[in-house]
């Protein structure tokens, strides 16, 4: 009898994992192929308008102040929520209004994104992507009467589907738009719906033309596996660490500095715009704009390209993307981190006399592993865009990159449910920006006692 029961429980069970892999595949791949449609249709427009700067009889950039203006009134105006880089209102509101998200999100977002981006606003896609594709998945679910549950998942499978139709990189961009909720958990019952949504959007975006840029280092048959090179890319992943750093530490500082200042709204963005512009007048453009060109030049393997990149570029881009976002203007973080990345680790390769490609393709993915708390994500990045022969080095650069940078990151409201190091103290479970991290006395004294234990060792061998 006991066995008869066993048998049916284990058949009930299998057939009630079937019905629900059926049903996530066919929901996922639905809003994959939505999002994909809307997002292919975003980076067609945006690629339009950018190709239009020509016809300007000036410089395209001389538009960025009224850009910031006009952008700023648009989203204040007609959709708040769509303020800023995009991801970090998704994920607070899967976080707190089980993934709701007003359908305004996606016309506004998308204008003006592509009015700051066609202005010269040192912004990226992706962030816009994820907002539009949550957007889009959380109106579906409300459309056939989701319950919150199904709905909060739709609106990840969402973010996942954005980000993989914008990267190009299908697997990292589904597992990053899981991998940021939460800093130390997956949610596993989600990985599904999200991987298929991912694929889904990707190959839509693809089948309507859009195209990806993959990179070949051929850095495998410059050098081999050895201890010198080892020792790089850990003094590599220590100083991206402290390069996302100070990516973060500056986003907030401009934006608290912004917020802070007692003016019309407009106003202030106008007045930000000219400053870019100034700035555009002293260093060059080429810190404006999705700056794709720069990140090909650090990657490249031909010397006259990655040789001519300023060092103190990610510097720059830095202070340009925190001065658009800070202000008004609209568009993702995650494309200028990615040049703050290949950049800083062009500059880095050349400290060391390593080669270059290699180091600025770890910077690109450990830059963004430690802004973002997302290294799994960025792990498998470094696979799709470069190689898997990437892998190995960039596993260890962005382990040590997501550790150095601490308890913070560019998206304030990820939740904490892990603490980097026993060394410190640390609310798990709040949002980031309220970890409120300090340090313990125990791991000084452990590290007394050591050496301590060393010093009685050595005493006694002399004697």
């Amino acid at each position: 009898m006991d066995n008869n029961k066993n048998v049916r429980n284990h058949i009930t069970e299998q057939t009630v994992m079937f019905a629900s892999i059926t049903k996530w595949i066919l929901i996922s791949s639905s809003i994959g192929a939505i999002i994909g449609l809307i997002v292919a249709f975003f980076l067609r427009l945006l690629e339009y308008f950018e190709d239009s700067r020509g016809l300007l009889p000036f410089e395209y950039y001389y538009t960025l102040p009224f850009a910031l203006a006009i952008t700023v009134y648009i989203v204040k105006k007609f959709a708040p929520s769509a303020e800023g880089h995009g991801t970090e209102k998704v994920i607070e509101a899967v976080h707190k209004n089980a993934g709701e998200i007003k359908l305004s999100v996606i016309p506004i977002k998308l204008i003006a994104t592509v009015i700051t981006i066609f202005a010269g606003g040192s912004v990226g896609k992706e962030g816009p992507g994820a907002q539009i594709g949550a957007a889009a998945a959380s109106f579906i679910a409300t459309l056939f009467r989701f319950s919150k549950r199904d709905r909060k998942k739709m609106v990840i499978c969402g973010i996942s589907a954005g980000f993989a139709s914008v990267f190009g990189t299908p697997l990292a961009g589904a597992i990053f738009g899981v991998e940021i909720l939460i800093v130390g958990v997956l949610m596993y019952d989600i990985l599904l719906p999200s991987i298929v949504a991912g694929f889904s959007a990707f190959f839509v975006a693809k089948m309507f033309g859009i195209s990806y840029t993959y990179f070949d280092l051929a850095y495998y048959v410059t050098f081999d596996l050895n201890y010198v090179l080892i020792a790089k890319v850990v003094l590599a992943g220590i100083f991206f660490g402290l390069v996302a750093d100070f990516v973060i530490t500056t986003l907030k500082a401009i934006h608290n500095f912004a917020k802070s200042i007692e003016m019309h709204y407009m106003l202030k963005a106008f007045l930000a715009g000219v400053f870019i512009v100034f700035l555009t007048f002293i260093f060059g453009d080429h810190y404006l704009g999705l700056g794709f060109e720069t990140i090909k030049e650090s990657i490249s393997s031909s010397h006259l390209d990655h040789e001519g990149v300023p060092w103190y570029a990610f510097i720059l881009k830095t202070i340009f993307t925190s001065l658009t976002l800070g202000f008004g203007g609209s568009g993702g973080v995650i494309t200028p981190i990615f040049y703050i990345g290949a950049t800083s680790g062009n500059f880095f390769g050349s400290l060391v006399d390593g080669y270059i490609p290699l180091f600025a393709a770890l910077g690109f993915v450990s830059v963004l592993a430690g802004a973002t708390s997302a290294p799994i994500a960025a792990i498998i990045m470094a696979v799709e865009l470069f190689g898997i022969h990437v892998g190995h080095y960039a596993a260890l650069s962005v382990i040590i990159a997501f550790l150095m940078t601490g308890h913070r990151s560019v998206f304030p409201s990820q939740l904490l449910s892990m603490k980097k190091s026993d060394a410190l103290n640390v609310k798990l479970g709040e949002e980031i920006v309220n970890s409120d991290a300090t340090y313990t006395t125990r791991f000084f004294i452990n590290i007394k006692r050591i050496f301590r234990i060393i010093y009685i060792k050595i005493r006694r061998c002399r004697r």
